[in-house]
């Protein structure tokens, strides 16, 4: 794993951002965090504890899981869980490779398979249904190498086989209803409908977003 400050102005509350699977900070420094520091974490082809010192002169801290980010979380934090104010769950399952409740097992399997800069470039349209914030994204795409998000594809699978599903330590959970990534359907079956927020946004929502406190504050 690796984390990044993509905000570090002293400020007196900070966000722990989880993020998916094959990004790193280029795609997420355009939105800004007015009263939060942000630090972020992604690259998942290797998981260890996550250090929590470095969070210790905040007043609050906030957790933002997306994506494959949740099931990361849940997993590395379980235990921790009380030391943050609020944990946001975006766009993702405690169960992330699941017929019913997070992405279809033969797909993602496929995707394993037959990795290529094709499969990645289908992969950068399905976050999206439109075009242009295709075209924004693609502006500022995670600067990787192909073998290392297979790699992280493989690891991923491995530990999420090993470990099992998360463990909810999640006091939000927001579903994008629109999600060609992770179908907004499972994401309600996994959550239930009575225990989320439903948007209509698609995979990657954060271009709908101002500031990254909106996440805090969805009802």
């Amino acid at each position: 794993m690796q984390t990044a400050w993509l905000h570090r102005h002293h400020h007196r509350q900070c966000i722990l951002f989880f993020s998916g699977w094959g990004m790193d900070p280029a795609p997420f420094r355009f939105l800004p965090a007015a009263e939060h520091d942000l630090c972020m974490v992604f690259d998942y082809r290797q998981l260890h504890p996550v250090d929590l010192a470095a969070f210790a002169g905040y007043e609050r801290v906030h957790l933002v899981a997306w994506s494959m980010g949740v099931w990361v979380a849940a997993h590395l934090l379980a235990d921790r869980a009380a030391t943050f104010a609020t944990r946001t769950a975006l766009a993702g399952t405690l169960v992330p490779i699941d017929q019913q409740c997070g992405l279809p097992p033969a797909g993602f399997a496929a995707m394993i398979d037959g990795f290529n800069h094709e499969v990645l470039a289908s992969f950068y349209r399905s976050m999206f249904d439109n075009d242009e914030q295709l075209a924004r994204f693609l502006a500022s795409r995670p600067q990787r190498q192909l073998a290392e998000l297979r790699e992280e594809m493989v690891a991923f699978r491995a530990a999420f086989l090993e470990h099992g599903p998360g463990t909810d330590i999640f006091t939000r959970k927001i579903v994008t209803s629109r999600d060609r990534v992770f179908p907004g359907r499972n994401q309600m079956r996994a959550w239930g409908k009575g225990d989320c927020t439903t948007t209509n946004w698609s995979h990657f929502p954060f271009y709908h977003l101002a500031d990254w406190h909106e996440l805090l504050t969805l009802p």
